[in-house]
């Protein structure tokens, strides 16, 4: 099924890519065993929201469907839609009392995380959210290495204002590590995103 964005262009999933021989032989990433940085970010708000932590959600995105196939009565093949307007970021909720939104991204990239997989709309978006003085982040998932860092919006405008004023269009892999915050992986949760929350708000 093929999903297009409001001008068109078609949508290609985060990570999407063609598989290759070599790919296949030399790829062993945790995040080409089965579970993608969405996934695990989704079984984390799960056992936030089963433990009574955190209510955190996946927004939905909705879409208008312009063709469907039906092979048999019983059942609706969806063979193409439309994105309806243009996605903020992906995920919000509440955290004691506190507005959380935060959009996940992930790389193959080793030495650098590259600015334009954020669209300016989400950039505005997180910047409306933190006049608000809500928390507003990213989630950053360097999948080579297995590393996973949180980027606090504040500090995603800067760099971006960088990019802006003609200076690079990526951040570099030692900027996250110096100016992100690290999120060592666990088993549940699998990505603890509230502890670093509760560490930079004193929320606990």
């Amino acid at each position: 099924m093929e999903f297009h964005y409001p001008n068109g262009k078609k949508f290609i999933q985060p990570g999407e890519k063609k598989i290759t021989k070599k790919t296949k032989e030399k790829d062993f990433t945790y995040s080409n065993r089965g579970m993608t940085l969405e996934e695990d970010l989704n079984e984390t708000n799960q056992y936030y929201l089963a433990s009574g932590k955190a209510v955190i959600h996946k927004k939905p995105t909705p879409v208008q469907i312009v063709q469907v196939d039906y092979p048999k009565r019983s059942a609706a093949v969806i063979k193409e839609a439309y994105f309806k307007q243009a996605s903020t970021t992906d995920y919000n909720g509440v955290y004691k009392g506190r507005y959380i939104d935060f959009e996940a991204k992930e790389t193959r990239f080793k030495t650098s995380f590259p600015l334009q997989n954020f669209h300016q709309h989400q950039i505005e978006h997180i910047r409306q959210v933190l006049n608000q003085s809500g928390i507003a982040f990213v989630i950053l998932r360097f999948s080579k290495i297995e590393e996973v860092y949180l980027l606090e919006g504040k500090t995603l405008l800067f760099f971006w204002e960088r990019m802006e004023n003609g200076g690079r269009k990526s951040i570099t892999f030692t900027e996250v590590a110096q100016y992100g915050h690290k999120i060592s992986l666990g088993f549940q949760p699998r990505i603890d995103y509230i502890k670093i929350i509760d560490q930079l708000y004193h929320l606990n």
